[in-house]
């Protein structure tokens, strides 16, 4: 089973490609959740997020949940200017263009994943950085998105976070970004415009959460009590995890959206970052 939570910005009229809108789709194996927005104003209309009961074990059991979804919503059976497809998962690994070479795909990623001969690769290009996110798209899930919507564009999640950050980054230090998921964290320290660092780790427990950011600012000798920590996704200051890292780092804050859909949706303005976030 499913459970769903849908929230409405304004009245739920029936959106068409005249409309000039937008579908951004973010998935990984603990559930599935979208968006629809104004191309041209960036206004979000509508979100809904799905939230499996268990965790999915292959690409192939979430394509299942998947298509049972777009079978089901019928938000995602309309027609829409342009679609955004968003793949969450630690299949990637970060290449500086000095060193990129896209016939090179596979050598860079297997210093860090386990990769079959069979993987198709894919590879972002971040412009404001210099520098490419190589990475495993589910291309089974791609095949059937491009039967219900033709072309369409795809990014990796932490490529989508990283622009966001840099471009609303106000910092004018080293700074640290943890974004939180319901069992990994992904990491990413940025100095003004800069990213210093971006990895991913599963944790499973409270222990695990605050060591790996711990192990961030002990690698790149930030100060606890300096070196500003930003929590996104899903944690609040009841959590456990949310404790301990108050407890280890001084200033700890939360990476908030400035979108007008929060006034109505009963989440926390940091939740949902990626597909949310402006």
């Amino acid at each position: 089973m499913i459970k769903k939570i849908v929230q409405i910005n304004k009245s739920n009229t029936v959106l068409s490609k005249a409309d000039n809108i937008q579908l951004s789709i973010q998935f990984n194996l603990d559930g599935f959740s979208f968006c629809v927005q104004n191309s041209t104003s960036k206004e979000i209309l509508y979100f809904s997020e799905y939230i499996f009961d268990s965790k999915q074990t292959t690409p192939e059991s979430l394509l299942k949940k998947i298509e049972h979804i777009f079978e089901t919503d019928a938000q995602l059976q309309k027609d829409f200017d342009n679609v955004l497809v968003i793949h969450q998962n630690d299949l990637y690994t970060l290449v500086p263009q000095a060193y990129f070479k896209e016939e090179c795909l596979s050598d860079y990623l297997q210093f860090t994943i386990k990769t079959l001969k069979t993987d198709f690769i894919a590879f972002d290009t971040i412009k404001t950085n210099e520098f490419h996110n190589v990475y495993v798209p589910y291309i089974n899930i791609n095949n059937y998105l491009f039967q219900n919507f033709g072309a369409f564009t795809y990014k990796h999640h932490v490529s989508v976070l990283i622009e966001k950050l840099i471009n609303q980054n106000t910092q004018q230090a080293k700074t640290v970004y943890v974004n939180v998921s319901k069992s990994s964290i992904d990491i990413i320290v940025i100095d003004t415009k800069t990213v210093l660092l971006a990895n991913s780790f599963h944790y499973y427990s409270k222990e695990d959460f605050i060591y790996y950011i711990l192990f961030v600012y002990e690698q790149l000798t930030l100060d606890t009590e300096k070196t500003a920590l930003f929590l996104i996704g899903k944690i609040n200051v009841n959590s456990e995890i949310y404790k301990l890292a108050y407890t280890y780092v001084r200033n700890v804050f939360f990476k908030e959206s400035k979108s007008s859909i929060f006034n109505t949706l009963e989440s926390s303005k940091h939740e949902h970052y990626i597909l949310l976030g402006q």
